[in-house]
């Protein structure tokens, strides 16, 4: 899918502006038409005036998803825009993270919000030249949503049965066919042909296809695994019951090499509005899910219905611990679908930036060598 120019890309601010009176406004709103009203016209963060970072441009990517929040509103809201002085921000939209990938490789894009297999593949394919995983973005928030007159039940209950992912070797498409494995069923990774057949489709098209009675299940993140419960879906899991603790990493931050080697004072200030970010969700979850719909509204064309929503939003976590640990297990299931040959991790992570980050807003640093894959020197 080729990548879309997001509507608003916000010049930049010298500093995040968020007053105690912005502040104390926003933990009082609602649902209500004011609230959106809001949500449209007043960005969280004020922009002014400065000189830019080492960077004239930064470019990040991401998806119209809600496992991609932070970015949806770092980017729409200025907290992004807030950190990097002049600096210019501008944003593509992507459906699933091959193409983020492609598009990083070929220089159109400098920072992605992206899934855990697609970093992965995209690191080994490069033999560990093309990028960086620099930070956490989200948890969980991915679910096996099938038609209940169909398929009732899990596991053996999917045999012949016809089930979606967003992309041939995305997070969710590798999760599927590893679940699929581990139940004894047989299919071809790149066909998806077998026991159970695995069509691959754009996020924003698995819905019509579910409707249409095209397919049988989806194994897809939010706000889609949401949005088919309320077409008369039924969860039979959530992925994060198949994880110890319910923690698995479904959204990293990824860098190109050469963008962060020139420009560490960029990637430090885009990761400050990440952080700033996702703290603003965690103290303001209701303002958060109305501002989200904001922006999904005017990538996608419509804002979600409120109880899709609500469902949708409960099942993630936003945090910027990239859950190291589970980003080898994703990797070990794409080598034991076929889709990865067993790849050497060390060096993928990059976490100085993210600790200058948290250092410099006197937040607790993660520990590298609990990161386990080999912190770069």
């Amino acid at each position: 899918m080729a990548p879309v120019r997001s509507p608003s890309g916000r010049t930049a601010a010298a500093r995040i502006v968020l007053t105690a009176l912005l502040i104390a406004a926003l933990a009082g709103c609602g649902y209500g038409s004011r609230a959106k009203d809001r949500a449209r016209h007043e960005p969280l963060a004020v922009a002014g005036t400065g000189k830019p970072l080492s960077a004239s441009a930064v470019r990040i990517g991401y998806f119209a998803n809600l496992t991609h929040a932070t970015a949806l509103l770092g980017t729409r809201e200025g907290m992004f825009a807030a950190e990097l002085g002049g600096t210019k921000l501008s944003t593509q939209v992507f459906n699933a993270g091959p193409s983020e990938i492609e598009a990083l490789n070929a220089g159109s894009v400098d920072i992605g919000f992206i899934g855990p297999s697609p970093a992965v593949n995209g690191y080994a394919k490069s033999r560990g030249k093309a990028l960086r995983v620099i930070s956490g973005a989200a948890s969980a928030g991915v679910s096996l949503v099938a038609d209940p007159k169909k398929t009732e039940r899990a596991g053996n209950g999917l045999a012949g049965k016809r089930i979606a992912t967003p992309q041939l070797g995305n997070t969710q498409d590798v999760a599927l066919l590893a679940y699929l494995a581990e139940q004894g069923f047989t299919v071809d990774a790149t066909t998806g042909r077998g026991d159970v057949n695995v069509v691959r489709a754009d996020n924003k098209e698995i819905p019509g296809l579910f409707e249409r009675g095209s397919i049988d299940a989806a194994w897809v993140p939010e706000p889609t695994a949401s949005l088919l419960v309320a077409k008369g879906g039924r969860r039979l899991l959530e992925e994060k019951d198949l994880w110890p603790g319910g923690d698995f990493v479904t959204t990293n931050v990824i860098v190109s090499q050469k963008f962060l080697a020139e420009h560490p004072d960029v990637v430090e200030a885009v990761l400050r509005g990440s952080i700033r970010t996702n703290d603003w969700i965690a103290g303001h979850p209701q303002e958060a899910k109305v501002r989200i719909n904001s922006a999904l509204a005017e990538l996608t064309g419509k804002p979600l219905p409120e109880d899709v929503l609500g469902a949708a939003f409960g099942g993630l976590r936003f945090l910027h611990d990239p859950l190291a640990s589970t980003l080898r297990t994703q990797a070990q299931h794409a080598v034991a679908v076929g889709l990865l040959e067993d790849p050497d991790l060390r060096g993928i992570y990059d976490l100085r930036p993210l600790n200058n980050a948290l250092r410099s807003l006197n937040r607790p640093e993660i520990d590298e060598a609990a990161a386990g894959l080999g912190p770069v020197r």
